[in-house]
């Protein structure tokens, strides 16, 4: 190819301003780059390039069929589903994404929002900033029950990179580890149906893909199979699990807390059942999970490697 112009259509979410972009800014003729880009703006944008990369713009079939000249899609994610894949194939359009780059960073924060709803430590942080330490008659203050983690029983749903990741750490902290086994997926001596596995574990941690037998996989029935006190953790996508149930067994305090960096729609602008101000023992943060320099920067590179090889004729990473 006599000249490669690449477009990357929404920028902003990877990069704050702190990566390096110079291995993919040289290794196009031209590099083009936009915070963001609006549906009416895509196809505008597109045109002349060999090359898309998309965080999470949609790149459907209209939009695809005024590209005449792209002949590559870079996914700067893991997840396609703002692709049409079966579009792309049809015109012969390459998309490859990007894998793994956030495995030590999401590990590290579901076990971050595990120890924290186990030690209570955002209500001993607000009863210190309230001045209850400072009033008590003792030296401490335990007004919430904190849970040690040794000796626990961890479920996992999605035992791949990362949930294997989570288990090696929890290992380390003396828990043990029990495997789910998914919704639709063959059965398998090592992994326990969720009926059976749900009654057994003390928290239970999410890392699996949504799909339509994995969407709310976790309801009010299953929440209810669940022992009284056991703790949640989403940091996989928001639509596995039935917000309005968790919120349900939240109040009802069957739970004893849960955690998710996942909404079912992100941001949260139509509002969500987990955001109502008077459900307890509930952490949520941003979909931020992945977000470490180091992960960014992984894709950025894995966008590179990913480049260089369709060009080479050998594609990684190629989903579609």
């Amino acid at each position: 190819m006599s000249r490669r112009r690449a477009v990357f259509l929404d920028l902003e979410p990877l990069d704050q301003q702190d990566l390096d972009l110079a291995p993919l800014r040289t290794l196009f003729d031209e590099f083009e780059s936009h915070p963001g880009s609006t549906a009416a703006e895509v196809a505008t944008r597109l045109q002349g390039a060999q090359v898309a990369i998309s965080n999470k713009v949609p790149l459907d079939a209209a939009t695809l069929a005024r590209c005449p000249e792209l002949e590559l899609i870079l996914v700067s994610a893991t997840g396609v589903n703002n692709i049409d894949l079966a579009a792309a194939r049809a015109q012969g359009i390459v998309v490859c994404n990007c894998q793994g780059y956030g495995t030590a960073t999401v590990a590290q924060h579901t076990l971050a929002l595990l120890l924290a709803l186990a030690t209570r430590l955002v209500d001993y942080d607000a009863a210190v900033r309230a001045g209850h330490w400072q009033r008590s008659a003792q030296f401490c203050l335990l007004d919430y029950p904190i849970v040690e983690l040794e000796g626990k029983v961890l479920g996992l749903l999605g035992h791949g990179e990362l949930g294997s990741a989570v288990a090696r750490l929890a290992e380390a902290l003396g828990m043990r580890v029990l495997l789910g086994n998914l919704p639709g997926r063959p059965e398998r001596a090592d992994r326990l149906a969720l009926h059976e596995l749900l009654p057994q574990v003390d928290a239970l941690t999410l890392h699996c893909p949504l799909t339509e037998r994995t969407r709310t996989m976790i309801g009010t029935k299953e929440l209810g199979l669940m022992k009284p006190g056991a703790f949640l953790v989403n940091a996989a996508r928001g639509g596995l699990v039935d917000e309005q149930a968790l919120a349900d067994a939240l109040r009802s305090g069957h739970l004893g807390g849960a955690a998710t960096d996942v909404l079912t729609q992100e941001p949260p602008v139509d509002g969500n059942p987990l955001l109502a101000a008077d459900i307890p023992r509930l952490l949520i943060t941003p979909h931020s999970a992945w977000g470490s320099r180091e992960a960014r920067q992984r894709i950025v590179m894995q966008l590179v490697e990913n480049a260089e090889a369709y060009f080479a004729g050998t594609p990684r990473r190629q989903v579609a």
